[in-house]
């Protein structure tokens, strides 16, 4: 079974924000869901083994709509 460990990073260093096995929904975090968090790293695991790391990037797009989202809210 996969584990997937999501990282938020800050100038504090690294802080684990979610573990468990739903990709899913590890993937579909981002760094707004958490407070002072500057980007997030994925880290796969399988077996008691670190299979795979990697940033967590989130499309452009997203972006976008969360900032319509926001200017839609404000009036």
């Amino acid at each position: 079974m996969k584990i997937y460990v999501i990282q938020s990073f800050n100038e504090d260093g690294l802080e684990n924000v979610y573990v468990g096995a739903d990709e899913e929904k590890a993937l579909s975090l981002k760094s707004a869901d958490f407070d002072h968090c500057d980007a997030l790293f994925v880290e796969i695991w399988e077996d008691g083994e670190k299979t795979d790391d990697f940033r967590l990037v989130e499309s452009p797009e997203e972006n976008d709509e969360e900032a319509e989202d926001a200017i839609e809210e404000d009036k």
